[in-house]
């Protein structure tokens, strides 16, 4: 059967992806409140771009790192207790940044709960292949990502009224509680359904090399790591600018910029929708289109005149970007095989978030020193070479939902 014709509803007919897609919401949710409490609680103890940048970066190396170093633990250990494991360590922190009391401790304990990021989504987007019927797959990736780009458009605006009202500290007791939630029903979906076999293991660095080596025997993972790698510069740069762009250029304030994560979430949840159907008829065509509408929205929220007309362009980026990431995602799981799934995500998942932590370096000089609508033009910029990136790899490739790996 055709993922086309497969309902987008039908993975929940499954008890177990329920119990993951419950999870991802509750998590989701209190971790996007969250994003919004720390880096206005970073802002206002510095007003530094800075340390809003090495904030956004403490966040994401850990991901770096366990691709380059670590990524066959996703295969070679249990995925759902790296899950379980990952939603605790994250519930930890969140229930003592509440005591904190400088913006360094803060950064830290932001690496501290990356590194839990780091292996929950990889352990989720590697296992859900084993959970679901196949040609149910496209359906569970939209699933699963609209509950979360849900999460990221109503997260942010709660938080940005909550924090606007009481500081970050009732965003942070939140945010744990939706860890603990989340590690309870993770705790309820059998091992086996989230791995159908455990990789017997070469040494590690050659199971490391494993990885890398699939993604390059593909053109369209290649497409993956390199044009994507690419629109990570652009997004690292928007995320730094963001608080600036609601804040000095717009003029706006904390619920402002939750305002333009929120509008950035709901464009992510149109475009997931859109992708869906799109990217089973050719998912490399779909991909490019995408990144065009993403670069036109950023564009647009570099010239709007006030946070509203922002907010219609951040929609829009979002339906670009959110797109992308649902074919990025269809794009991997379908060109490797279970075994190597997890060092395939990881890999490349720690060359795109390498690329993502150089962007947000340098992101805080270049506000400070540019302003965030110069900074969003040359995000607009890059996102069209990351088409042209794209466009080039795939040309006169033919690859759809069911079949992504291209011949070499």
């Amino acid at each position: 059967m055709s993922g086309a014709r497969v309902p987008v509803i039908a993975p929940l007919g499954h008890a177990r992806f329920r119990l993951l897609f419950c999870a991802t919401l509750g998590s989701g949710l209190g971790n996007w409140l969250a994003v919004i409490a720390l880096q206005v609680d970073v802002y206002d103890r510095t007003h530094s771009g800075w340390w809003v940048s090495d904030l956004l970066v403490a966040n994401i190396l850990p991901a770096v790192f366990l691709g380059l170093l670590l990524g066959p633990l996703v295969d070679r250990l249990s995925r759902k207790w790296l899950m379980v494991a990952s939603d605790v360590g994250r519930l930890a922190v969140f229930a003592v940044l509440p005591f904190v009391g400088s913006p360094g401790t803060i950064v830290a304990l932001a690496a501290v709960a990356g590194v839990g990021n780091a292996f929950f989504r990889p352990a989720v987007l590697a296992g859900l292949p084993n959970l679901v019927e196949s040609d149910e797959l496209p359906a569970a990736n939209t699933l699963l990502q609209l509950v979360e780009w849900a999460s990221t458009a109503a997260g942010p605006l709660i938080g940005g009224i909550l924090v606007a009202a009481s500081g970050p500290h009732l965003a942070y007791w939140v945010n744990a509680a939706t860890f603990a939630l989340s590690a309870t029903l993770v705790s309820g979906i059998p091992a086996r359904l989230l791995q159908s076999e455990r990789s017997i293991g070469r040494g590690h660095w050659a199971d490391l090399s494993d990885g890398f080596a699939i993604v390059r025997r593909s053109r369209a993972l290649l497409a993956v790591l390199v044009a994507w790698s690419v629109a990570m510069l652009a997004n690292g740069v928007i995320n730094v600018a963001e608080v600036f762009l609601a804040r000095r250029s717009y003029g706006s304030d904390d619920f402002g910029f939750g305002l333009l994560w929120a509008a950035s979430g709901a464009g992510l949840v149109l475009g997931g929708l859109a992708a869906r159907r799109l990217i089973v008829g050719n998912v490399g065509t779909t991909y490019v289109a995408f990144l065009g509408v993403f670069a036109f929205g950023i564009a647009g929220a570099a010239v709007a005149p006030n946070v509203w007309v922002g907010a219609v362009a951040m929609i829009v980026s979002g339906l670009g970007n959110g797109g992308a990431v649902v074919a990025n995602i269809t794009l991997v799981q379908q060109g490797a095989p279970d075994a190597l799934r997890g060092r395939a995500f990881t890999a490349v998942m720690s060359v795109n978030y390498a690329a993502l932590g150089g962007a947000l370096v340098a992101a805080g000089p270049l506000t400070n020193a540019l302003g965030a609508r110069w900074v969003y033009g040359i995000a607009a910029v890059t996102i069209v070479v990351a088409a042209a990136i794209a466009s080039q790899l795939l040309r006169g490739v033919r690859v759809t939902a069911e079949t992504a790996v291209a011949p070499t």
